[in-house]
């Protein structure tokens, strides 16, 4: 993020493993003001686990930490069915060239070999 490659970075985790998120290496940039971050709480009412999505953000692209946000809470509150396209806004918006994207998700096989 800071030599300018991405615009932003997400990580979401279960509370009890928060600490597999990097934090500590953001805090000096956050700190600093050379990056911007947000965190947000929520309840899995079927599991009873506790999660925490962290955004990360340059100055001045905060607004993509408030749509990848609400992109995730549609998903977490299936609001409507999850999409390759919405894959692909997400990986857009952390600055993912679409061919990176559509070779994410060829590998995780969310894409078959046609599309």
């Amino acid at each position: 993020m800071l030599a300018g490659e991405k615009p932003a970075a997400m990580f979401a985790e279960s509370i009890q493993f928060r600490e597999l998120v990097p934090e500590d290496d953001f805090a000096p940039h956050v700190a600093a003001g050379r990056i911007v971050k947000r965190e947000y709480f929520w309840d899995d009412q079927e599991s009873g686990h506790h999660f925490v999505e962290i955004y990360y953000a340059l100055p001045g692209e905060e607004w993509r930490i408030d749509a990848l946000h609400d992109l995730n809470l549609a998903a977490r509150t299936k609001q409507r069915p999850w999409t390759n396209e919405d894959e692909f806004a997400i990986g857009r918006l952390l600055g993912y060239s679409d061919d990176d994207i559509h070779a994410f998700l060829k590998w995780t096989g969310r894409l078959s070999n046609s599309e």
